[in-house]
């Protein structure tokens, strides 16, 4: 549905480069039934007189697109076809024609009548329209046929506070009589310019129309400069099954990821992870999602524990163009090991955001959340049971200035309040992310 909305406001917006000259009241009918919806009616006018006309450019475009709104794709193409073979750079005769063999489902065709179209000179917010359709023709391939895409990406920014830790110089611990004990420069708060370069493939094979095996790899190297005892390396890897009825779509994940600090493996989680996805129309989305993960830190196994996460999220899209969502979710995590019951925890956390588009190549977003976390035991350190509750806030544009491009500026604020000094931190980092798409 959406697809077949960016396609008619592509053609309405090439319309001004080839607008036929209507010569008649039979086409001066017609043409007003288009314009005011009535596509079919205006079908149904023109075609007994088709063969008598057929070979009339503008007869033919105006048959063609009476044709697409109609329904009746291959009608259109023949029409517009023999617009074409007179006029081959009839930029309007060539989207509309586009827009024909999409709906037929001929992708490859649908593609390249639209990669035409884009090299002939037109306006750079037609331009950016043609794109989306592009992008549509993708989503659909990705449905219909196997397919393997990646991404590279790099960013540089700062950060306030890489490590995520307390400001303080120092903390009184209870356990020894309130004793302060000076922090080392590692469990302070550090700042550092930081630069990151990542990439992922995702990988796509249909079983029917209704099953498909699905997986992917990515990663993402930071460095940081000045204190790059925080360097880190974090990759991903998944695969599993996702299967669509009607308006449903249920996926289920194997999941593994390991993150490293200054090349050292300090965890990995390894689990599944299951979602349910529930379209009731073309512009909300209902789901919910539940997630397992083993956690395991080499050398700390105080700390290797069980996480689940239980939640479902809302989204709707406005009709120019805006998405808003919400998300709430569960979340605990309970240590193997009897030697460290206050490294567990149980909580929650609430998320809300959303963008609108700023223009045809401009996105802006904007997101919040919070979570609170209740830990289990008393902490023998500080003499009590440990209370988290995190606020973070992000905000930026995604600035497309090609297709497959995408820049990215975005502030990130993180607040963590707790009721133990050493856990108190907050944070700021901004950054620019240059994406490129395969």
């Amino acid at each position: 549905m959406f697809a077949n909305k960016y396609l008619k406001t592509a053609a309405l917006l090439l319309a001004f480069l080839s607008l036929p000259v209507i010569a008649d009241e039979l086409t001066d009918q017609a043409q007003a039934l288009v314009n005011q919806g009535k596509a079919s009616e205006a079908f149904r006018l023109l075609e007994p007189v088709e063969a008598a006309r057929a070979g009339n450019v503008d007869f033919d475009l105006l048959f063609g697109v009476a044709a697409i709104d109609a329904g009746q794709n291959t009608r259109a193409v023949f029409a517009l076809e023999r617009v074409l073979a007179l006029q081959p750079n009839n930029a309007r005769a060539r989207a509309e024609i586009a827009r024909a063999y999409f709906a037929l489902g001929e992708t490859d065709t649908a593609r390249q009548e639209f990669e035409t179209v884009r090299t002939q000179g037109i306006p750079p917010e037609v331009s950016a329209t043609i794109d989306r359709f592009l992008d549509a023709v993708d989503r659909l391939e990705l449905v219909t046929q196997p397919t393997l895409r990646g991404y590279l990406e790099t960013s540089f920014g700062y950060d306030s506070n890489v490590n995520a830790a307390t400001a303080k110089g120092s903390v009184a611990v209870p356990a020894f009589g309130g004793q302060l004990f000076t922090l080392t420069a590692s469990s302070k708060s550090t700042d550092a310019w930081f630069a990151t370069l990542g990439g992922g493939v995702a990988m796509r094979t249909p079983i029917n129309n209704d099953v498909a095996l699905v997986g992917g790899l990515s990663g993402v190297l930071r460095n940081n400069f000045g204190a790059r005892e925080f360097d880190s390396l974090n990759g991903d890897a998944y695969a599993g099954v996702m299967v669509t009825a009607e308006r449903n779509v249920f996926s289920l994940n194997a999941q593994f990821n390991q993150y490293e600090l200054a090349s050292d493996r300090y965890r990995t989680a390894a689990g599944l992870s299951g979602q349910w996805q529930f379209n009731p129309n073309a512009r909300d989305q209902i789901s919910a999602f539940v997630q397992y993960s083993d956690l395991r830190y080499p050398g700390q196994s105080p700390r290797d524990a069980d996480r689940w996460v239980v939640g479902g999220a809302f989204a709707h899209a406005y009709r120019d163009g805006e998405v808003a969502f919400a998300s709430a979710y569960g979340v605990s995590e309970r240590v193997h090991e009897d030697s460290a019951p206050w490294n567990s925890f149980y909580g929650g956390g609430v998320r809300a955001g959303g963008q609108m588009n700023l223009n045809a190549k401009t996105v802006l977003f904007a997101g919040a959340s919070i979570e609170v976390r209740r830990y289990s035991a008393e902490d023998p350190s500080f003499l009590k049971t440990r209370a988290d509750t995190q606020y973070d806030l992000a905000f930026g544009a995604t600035y497309t200035p090609a297709r497959y491009w995408k820049v990215t500026p975005r502030l990130t604020l993180t607040a963590n309040e707790s009721n133990t000094e050493l856990n108190k931190y907050h944070r700021e980092a901004v950054s620019v992310v240059l994406r490129r798409d395969f």
